[in-house]
């Protein structure tokens, strides 16, 4: 099964070798038929810590690397 890549926007870089990344979705609402924007934030594994707040970035599945990381970034667009 291929990992899902995802593109958001950086929200903190405070911890070492972490972001954190929030994804916006957009979708119809099914009774409304009105567009909606739902957003989640996840938390990533930045290796080289590369990544500033309001970067844009993918970002990938991944094995657990802690209790709360389960992406990487892939990317910075």
């Amino acid at each position: 099964m291929p990992k899902r890549i995802l593109q958001g926007t950086v929200t903190s870089d405070k911890n070492d070798q972490s972001v954190t990344v929030l994804v916006e979705r957009r979708f119809t609402h099914p009774v409304l038929k009105k567009t909606i924007r739902k957003s989640k934030k996840y938390r990533a594994h930045d290796a080289e810590n590369s990544c500033k707040v309001g970067d844009v970035v993918r970002i990938q599945e991944c094995p657990p690397r802690s209790k709360m990381k389960r992406w990487e970034v892939v990317t910075t667009a």
